[in-house]
């Protein structure tokens, strides 16, 4: 859906759908199918498609909305697909993360408080091994230490349809030498965040995804979203002249 939506609360079903989302896909590592839904919350096959449209509306989840059955194709932070962020718990292969930037979120949701996750990810540049250790929301270690997030795309041009040319702009680089390698082969300027700067981008999120069950819809508000990377002392100015 585009920016600036307007604001909306979601519907009862909405909410139930989510917390069964979070909760299959923190359990099983892969999302579910309609049936899934269906067995544990008891909807109709209508009511889940008009739930997930909301949640895709909301930003909480991504759908083919070209497909009969709606399939997911995200619920953040995880990705259906392969994706350039695995998620390690206890050592083993827990799932794909939707991009570099939700990848720092993940590790506070309630399912995996008090565990150290590992995020095996790769720089854009070169696909050198990127590692980062978080333990609730926070850092705990980093190899290479130098590695930080670049960010290809501006905030003018995130969800004009959904959230997945933003994903894919959001990737982990070795260094700053390497995140200007990555735009001369990309084609585009970008805005660089270090791994901490990154963690307070999506503090919102990880602070009430799946602790709060009536957690309000995203909104994507160019603007604000510039101003938050302000604040944080992101420079912007690649997108600004």
């Amino acid at each position: 859906m585009a920016q600036n939506v307007p604001n909306f609360s979601f519907s009862e079903n909405a909410i139930k759908v989510r917390q069964f989302l979070y909760e299959f896909w923190c359990a099983n590592g892969a999302g579910p199918n309609l049936r899934d839904t269906h067995e544990a919350t008891g909807l109709s096959r209508r009511d889940i498609m008009q739930a997930y449209r909301e949640l895709d509306l909301g930003v909480m989840i991504v759908i083919d909305q070209d497909t009969e059955s709606v399939n997911l194709l995200k619920c953040m932070p995880f990705s259906a697909f392969p994706s350039q962020v695995k998620l390690f718990i206890h050592g083993k292969f827990h799932s794909y993360l939707g991009c570099a930037m939700e990848a720092m979120a993940a590790s506070k949701m309630p399912p995996f408080a008090g565990i150290e996750v590992r995020l095996e990810s790769y720089c854009s540049c070169c696909l050198a091994p990127v590692s980062v250790t978080m333990k609730d929301g926070a850092l705990a270690a980093a190899n290479p230490g130098s590695a930080l997030i670049h960010v290809s795309l501006s905030p003018w041009y995130w969800n004009t349809t959904n959230v997945m040319k933003m994903c894919d702009s959001m990737n982990y680089m070795i260094d700053p030498s390497h995140a200007e390698r990555y735009e001369r082969q990309s084609g585009r300027r970008g805005a660089v965040f270090t791994l901490q700067q990154a963690i307070n981008f999506v503090a919102r999120g990880t602070s009430q995804r799946m602790w709060d069950p009536h957690r309000v819809p995203d909104f994507i508000r160019p603007e604000e979203v510039l101003d938050g990377f302000k604040m944080l002392g992101v420079d912007t100015s690649v997108w600004e002249r």
